[in-house]
């Protein structure tokens, strides 16, 4: 076993061409990637290890709203600790509120710019999740 293991994100989105701009950035950044088209299908990539080191998630999902899975993420001890970032059409304060008041670490709004959401996800994967007081 190596010292050194390459860092995994998991994309919940259901835009495809977006998943896939996601994991060409990050993969410049040496970041792998694994994608989920809906909430019940980024719900079964966590339930099968290993956990990933970080959760980019949209809001308008297909089944669930991001916001409900995360609701539901923080409620389950092992997700505790998994830091999400949303990235969102949703730039309402309000929303962005209730995304960070719920458990997200990030609130990033589409469009973005690449070196932003590259750079954010580089500072939550190294300082890991803030916790409420």
């Amino acid at each position: 076993m190596t010292s050194y293991t390459r860092r995994r994100v998991l994309v919940i989105d259901d835009d495809q061409e977006l998943q896939e701009l996601v994991q060409v950035l990050l993969s410049s950044i040496g970041v792998e990637t694994v994608s989920a088209m809906s909430a019940a299908e980024g719900a079964e990539i966590l339930r099968t290890p290993p956990l990933p080191d970080l959760v980019v998630l949209d809001l308008m999902l297909p089944d669930v709203s991001g916001l409900e899975l995360l609701r539901q993420m923080r409620q389950v001890e092992a997700f505790d600790s998994l830091p999400v970032i949303i990235l969102s059409a949703l730039a309402d304060p309000e929303q962005i509120r209730d995304g960070l008041k719920i458990g997200a670490d990030r609130y990033i709004t589409k469009p973005y710019i690449s070196s932003n959401l590259t750079s954010v996800v580089l500072d939550v994967m190294r300082t890991g999740r803030r916790k409420s007081s």
